[in-house]
């Protein structure tokens, strides 16, 4: 399929971001959606680190015996990158124990249902 393993990584990419768009859309639990948006993420991270990373290049720092440098900004944007994802993540991990406790489940169509009986029962008490 390959020739050489120059493009592996974009392929590893797309079969990661079409995973994790296919968690978030096909299941209903919550946290199984959660840990689908964290592969999708980790597909973006690869997608900004394929191509910053040349063969053979090194750190920027001017020398003499150096003349193909990488690029820092996108590892440094990654790196940001990563620690919003893990608040993300927590936020995410916290807002489903909360609708745990509310509802006792953390499957959508459930959780959807009983919000709709609880709207429909406070407009018959109104």
């Amino acid at each position: 399929m390959f020739n050489d393993f120059s493009h592996l990584s974009y392929f590893i990419t797309v079969i990661l971001m079409v995973a994790g768009l296919f968690i978030v859309i096909a299941r209903g639990n919550l946290i199984k959606k959660l840990i689908g948006l964290s592969i999708f993420q980790t597909s973006v991270y690869l997608l900004y680190l394929a191509p910053a990373k040349l063969l053979g290049g090194t750190a920027p720092i001017l020398s003499e015996h150096y003349t193909i440098y990488s690029n820092p900004l996108p590892h440094v944007l990654i790196l940001t990158a990563i620690v919003v994802g893990v608040a993300t993540l927590a936020l995410g991990l916290a807002l489903a124990v909360r609708i745990r406790e509310a509802y006792g489940t953390i499957e959508e169509d459930d959780v959807i249902a009983m919000s709709n009986a609880d709207d429909h029962a406070e407009e018959k008490h109104a």
